[in-house]
């Protein structure tokens, strides 16, 4: 099956380089951070928990400015779809957005009220700005690690698999408009 001409115009027109820029620092930091929690439980001290918080909220100010690029940098034309498809896409990258802010101000949360202050890479801290309290604490850490945790996992990877689906099944050139 072919293309038509206006379908390789939409799938030809690059995202911002804005745009771009806010999406692989995005990934990059996710995977940073999720390392940075993986070296820390297969480890002794603080060293990498501090940098797995360091890193978070560095991803929550990253995406709150994406979020900002998004709604000032004009979009290319959508890649023609199924209109499920691109529903369930926009749906995807809506809660991957909100994702992408809720596990940090919760890993926050889950820190300020267990009492610790969250130091930013030795820079400076943010402090502990609420009153401690442990069971908020406790469930701030469910809430990080047994719900947010897997949905970021569950929604990161449809939308790494829709975007595989594009460039080897439809062969659209989706993945391309993101480099």
């Amino acid at each position: 099956m072919s293309l038509s001409a206006s379908s390789l115009n939409n799938s030809k027109a690059k995202w911002a380089l804005s745009s771009r820029i806010f999406h692989w620092t995005s990934a990059l930091l996710l995977i940073v951070t999720w390392a940075m929690i993986l070296l820390h439980d297969n480890s002794n001290g603080n060293q990498f928990i501090n940098l797995h918080k360091a890193f978070g909220v560095s991803l929550l100010l990253w995406t709150i400015a994406r979020l900002i690029n998004r709604l000032l940098t004009k979009t290319p034309p959508p890649v023609p779809m199924p209109k499920m498809q691109a529903i369930v896409g926009h749906l995807t990258h809506f809660v991957l957005y909100g994702l992408l802010i809720a596990m940090p101000v919760v890993g926050l949360l889950m820190s300020v009220y267990g009492g610790r202050a969250v130091s930013m890479f030795g820079l400076f801290e943010i402090p502990v700005f609420v009153t401690p309290d442990r069971s908020l604490a406790r469930l701030f850490n469910d809430i990080h690690v047994d719900i947010i945790w897997p949905m970021i996992i569950v929604f990161t990877l449809m939308h790494i698999g829709a975007a595989l689906y594009h460039q080897f099944i439809k062969k659209d050139g989706l993945i391309a408009r993101m480099k």
